[in-house]
């Protein structure tokens, strides 16, 4: 069966310009027009993908992508904005989602982006466990990569699938310095200039899970003028 995803988006002739194109491109697709149509949709079939418009009306994309989370939904989620600013970008991704689109878009960049959420997906679904370590461990830092699990200092904490992505990459690269762009690439499954903002978000996300003090960082360390690196395991 091809990938479902659910579009919720509150202008009409958008919202049937994408369903147009991701049937065209091979998907299963359901469309709403509010936020409340797209939990209601989600609690009753749960998409592989969901690209939600930020403003909408009875609950709004940022409303919707927290609730979502709230609830446990690991689903990808595409967010969609007509504004440009960064506090409209970062609030989507501090509540969740995985990525973002500013209007106007281009058909073939919102299938990019759509295609690559998915194929990071799947990986993590079908990759076998003899190909992973059972444990990795950096200091009070423990990840099961298998089961996506994750502690610190001997207490459970909860990551979206992107956040666990990341810092899996960073675990299983310890000392190595990556660039915004590298992990884009890497971690993402595309590389698209103007768009690293996604990843220093995400590297936020984690550093206020897991440092004490996530102004000054001590385990996911800023390396100025190349990148980000996980701390190297201590002796």
């Amino acid at each position: 069966m091809p990938p479902h995803i659910l579009v919720a988006e509150d202008q009409a002739d958008i919202r049937d310009l994408l369903v147009m194109n991701l049937r065209g491109a091979g998907y299963a697709v359901a469309a709403v027009a509010d936020g409340a149509a797209a939990l209601a949709s989600q609690a009753e079939q749960r998409s592989d993908l969901l690209v939600l418009d930020l403003m909408m009306p009875v609950l709004d994309g940022l409303e919707v992508c927290k609730a979502l989370r709230a609830r446990g939904h690991g689903t990808p989620i595409l967010m969609l904005t007509a504004k440009s600013t960064e506090l409209d970008r970062v609030l989507g991704l501090e509540l969740g989602a995985d990525d973002y689109l500013t209007k106007p878009f281009s058909l073939a960049e919102l299938l990019a982006r759509v295609k690559a959420l998915l194929r990071r997906a799947e990986m993590q679904r079908a990759a076998p466990d003899a190909a992973q370590p059972r444990m990795l461990r950096n200091g009070s830092l423990e990840i099961e990569p298998a089961k996506r699990l994750v502690r610190h200092g001997g207490t459970a904490v909860d990551f979206t699938a992107l956040e666990f992505d990341l810092l899996l990459h960073f675990a299983s690269n310890p000392g190595l310095v990556f660039s915004r762009a590298q992990l884009l690439d890497a971690v993402w499954g595309y590389s698209h200039d103007g768009y690293e903002h996604t990843v220093t978000t995400h590297i936020n996300r984690l550093r206020n899970k897991l440092e004490v003090d996530p102004m000054h960082p001590q385990l996911i360390l800023t390396v100025r003028g190349a990148g980000y690196k996980l701390r190297e395991a201590p002796p």
